[in-house]
């Protein structure tokens, strides 16, 4: 079965529940695929989302600011790019994640 729109929402809840809808499509969806797919978005969602804590945090000293711009234009276009590569149905693992959930 082709699991194509699955793989597209989860690579676009990073816009609106980046850590609820891989977990609960790694609980539905039984396909071996999908599931590390899903655990790949979750542990890039949240060390994404860490990466830009520390980085707004260190802004106050204008050292964390160009990593902070960084690390935003990855949050946006890894999904995006992994959205585009789902629709065509090639694979796509995300970065600095991707051979962990083989």
């Amino acid at each position: 079965m082709e699991y194509k729109w699955v793989k597209v929402l989860i690579h676009a809840s990073t816009w609106f529940a980046p850590v609820l809808v891989p977990i609960i499509v790694y609980l539905v969806i039984r396909d071996r695929e999908v599931k590390s797919l899903s655990l790949q978005a979750l542990v890039f969602h949240l060390i994404i989302g860490i990466l830009i804590s520390i980085s707004a945090f260190f802004s106050w000293i204008l050292i964390g600011i160009p990593f902070l711009i960084i690390f935003a234009l990855i949050a946006i276009i890894a999904p995006v790019k992994g959205m585009i590569r789902a629709l065509q149905g090639r694979p796509f693992r995300y970065p600095m994640i991707g051979n962990w959930f083989s």
